[in-house]
């Protein structure tokens, strides 16, 4: 069994194309491939321990910002249940003072929040909406 068989033989197997963007890279499978890549370094030429910090500082930093914006989003989400609570029943005229009337229901969308007012007219819940 040569060296690249036996990584794959003690972790997880990797298919091509199964990681689709870079959140989808979690801690272990980060890990897995640090473990190959260290079992099949040449022993004559060892790692850059500067590249080796380097690699892990760069892991350190794609975690936290997929931690940072999973947060963002739940706060833009839970901001956008609270517009959305606020503005049902009520009356509203949009930004451009186009539609005007009564909300019906809050729809939350990746583009944020769209109400649909009694008559089926749709407004964008944003800057410039005013509430009666």
């Amino acid at each position: 069994m040569d060296s690249v068989s036996a990584v794959n033989a003690t972790t997880a197997p990797v298919q091509p194309g199964a990681v689709s963007s870079v959140g989808d890279l979690d801690y272990h499978a980060f890990l897995r491939l640090l473990i190959a890549q260290l079992k099949n370094q040449d022993p004559t030429k060892p790692m850059d321990s500067t590249q080796f910090v380097a690699q892990l500082a760069t892991f350190s930093q794609v975690e936290q910002s997929i931690a940072a914006n999973a947060k963002l989003d739940s706060l833009i989400t839970a901001s956008a249940l609270s517009l959305a609570d606020a503005v049902i029943g009520h009356t509203i005229t949009s930004a451009d003072g186009s539609a005007h009337g009564t909300v019906a229901s809050v729809a939350i969308v990746s583009e944020g929040p769209i109400a649909t007012l009694t008559d089926g007219r749709t407004v964008a819940l944003g800057a410039g909406i005013v509430i009666e």
